[in-house]
């Protein structure tokens, strides 16, 4: 079992399988990034070695991600190595959705088990100048298609840039009130080459809880506050899904 230095088990290991990505977010890259080289990433035979060993430490829950992990050649294989790997108990992936209508079914065959899909607007537009490249159509597609093949309980990540997304929070949550979906809105952390941007448009916690409420009502508290992974987590009144906050910024999490 491996522990850290408080004697908490650590069981759950995040594995980034390339730094390259179909889209280029404001928040996240420039438009012009240049990537590694794929031959100096882990290869594919090098990451299943190491499975049965991370296993055998204790590590049994796991989440693949990126970069964007859906662009790494041979996903489906990936996947399926990793699932079939004796001790992994549970197999989730964070994605931006945009390949996900064609590989749901086939990444779910292989033993994922559910997915995280990034989105921080509802609105084409604005959803196309966050991203740079990408189609709201696409991700929306696949966000449907994963939960039509069960990989679920579905969740949406959404970060929440100033100038570009913070008045489409309402509209996010509301998705809530008839999705059984849990959705999770990102304090954005400074870090990489866009960290000057990240502070200057950082929106904190209070601002988005006071946007949600003034439209939809006030959000109750679940579990007395307890963090749920990276966040602690609310629901609006008659809500089938739950809202997360992970408020890295303003409500630093380190210590507990």
């Amino acid at each position: 079992m491996a522990t850290d230095r408080f004697g908490r088990d650590i069981h759950y290991l995040r594995i980034s399988l390339t730094d390259r990505c179909n889209l280029r977010c404001v928040y996240c890259m420039p438009e012009d990034m240049t990537f590694r080289p794929r031959a100096e990433l882990m290869q594919d035979d090098e990451l299943l070695t190491l499975m049965p060993l991370f296993t055998e430490l204790g590590f049994h829950k796991f989440r693949l991600t990126g970069g964007e992990p859906t662009v790494r050649a041979n996903i489906v294989d990936v996947v399926r190595g990793i699932a079939s790997t004796p001790g992994v108990r549970s197999l989730s992936m964070t994605t931006n959705g945009v390949l996900l209508e064609k590989l749901a079914a086939p990444l779910k065959d292989a033993g994922l088990g559910r997915v995280n899909v990034s989105i921080d607007t509802l609105d084409p537009e604005r959803f196309r100048r966050i991203t740079r490249w990408g189609s709201l159509d696409e991700v929306w597609a696949g966000l449907k298609e994963a939960e039509r093949v069960g990989l679920a309980p579905v969740k949406l990540n959404t970060v929440v840039v100033r100038g570009y997304n913070e008045d489409d929070v309402a509209d996010i949550a509301a998705l809530t009130l008839e999705n059984p979906w849990q959705v999770r809105f990102i304090e954005m952390m400074p870090f990489g080459e866009v960290a000057g941007f990240q502070q200057g448009q950082m929106v904190t916690f209070a601002e988005m809880q006071q946007r949600i409420e003034a439209r939809l009502g006030l959000l109750s508290v679940i579990d007395d506050g307890k963090l749920d992974g990276e966040g602690r987590l609310y629901r609006l009144a008659g809500a089938r899904g739950e809202l997360g906050f992970m408020n890295s910024v303003t409500q630093p999490l380190c210590a507990s």
